[in-house]
């Protein structure tokens, strides 16, 4: 299985990730987070207008998608992105919910056009305006509002339980990509603070346990890459169900944990500032957080990835 990138894919992402540098600077995405953590409709547009919303139908694969959406990650562009491009809908925003117990949690509810509510049996459109809950004051990540949900209406059922069992994987894989893009990131942060922080008169990058985290960091990066990238290559290369299931959970599981791992070790290496609100490694580390959550975590895959060998590849109902 080959990961390298070809020239197409490396101009893909390479205009992607100058697009967002332009249009979703760090400092920009502060701005956000301090208007409310959502996006504005200009910015959604800009969104759209290049292409992410519609990637599959211009004609791009799975694969394509992961290195996109790996950079979406990497900038901590907020919003429902892998709702929306799972809808397909580059006019409106829509949003993705999962019923969930003791409670259900809608995020960026106020800025959706359309909610699609994912259930065993199909997918649900929902009026977000029908939703009845409370705005959570103070949320984990202050780029992703939420709204704790006391009354979600059953919707209308636009699809059938294929389609939803599509959905999930692609939205596994493609939360993992941007899980990676959030390894990356915190490695790029972490690195440069360490070369520019001195102690004793020297870098702190120069000392050998430094060393050996950004190391360590950069292994399990380069782990959950190739997991990743395997799960792009896997769709696209029209595997059956059990192998996209697999693959999408290996990839869930090694970016979920990678990400995780590297925003906090970016924090450990920027001492005890890093985790205050004035430095940037705390954003990323509270993103994996969020992003761990979303298609299932760690562990749900874990523990699912283990029945599905003790089966011999097979499992039934829910991902």
């Amino acid at each position: 299985m080959d990961f390298e990138l070809n020239d197409d894919e490396r101009a893909l992402q390479d205009g992607l990730r100058a697009f967002l540098q332009g249009r979703f600077p760090i400092d920009v995405v502060r701005s956000i987070e301090d208007a409310g953590g959502s996006p504005s409709r200009a910015q959604w547009a800009a969104l759209a207008e290049v292409g992410v919303f519609s990637l599959r139908q211009d004609g791009f694969g799975c694969t394509d998608a992961v290195l996109a959406f790996e950079e979406l990650g990497r900038a901590l562009v907020p919003g429902p992105i892998v709702a929306t491009h799972l809808a397909a809908d580059a006019t409106r925003i829509v949003g993705i919910v999962e019923p969930s117990q003791p409670v259900t949690m809608v995020e960026h509810l106020s800025m959706l056009d359309a909610l699609i509510v994912l259930r065993d049996e199909g997918l649900f459109a929902v009026s977000p305006s029908s939703v009845l809950g409370t705005t959570v004051e103070r949320p984990l990540d202050a780029l992703t509002p939420v709204t704790a949900v006391f009354e979600l209406p059953d919707g209308e059922q636009i699809a059938g339980p294929e389609v939803a069992q599509t959905w999930r994987l692609d939205g596994m894989v493609l939360t993992a990509a941007m899980q990676l893009g959030l390894c990356l990131a915190s490695i790029e942060l972490a690195r440069e603070y360490a070369m520019q922080r001195e102690q004793f008169g020297r870098p702190i990058g120069s000392f050998q346990a430094i060393k050996h985290l950004l190391a360590d960091m950069l292994t399990r990066a380069e782990v959950a890459r190739a997991a990743v990238y395997a799960a792009g290559v896997t769709f696209d290369g029209r595997a059956d169900r059990t192998d996209e299931q697999q693959a999408a959970r290996t990839a869930k599981i090694m970016a979920g944990d990678a990400a995780l791992f590297c925003a906090k070790t970016c924090i450990q290496i920027h001492g005890g500032m890093g985790f205050t609100w004035e430095v940037d490694a705390q954003r990323y580390w509270k993103r994996a957080c969020v992003l761990d959550t979303h298609f299932g975590n760690s562990d749900h895959h874990a523990s699912a990835f283990a029945d599905a060998l003790s089966t011999g590849g097979h499992t039934n109902g829910h991902l």
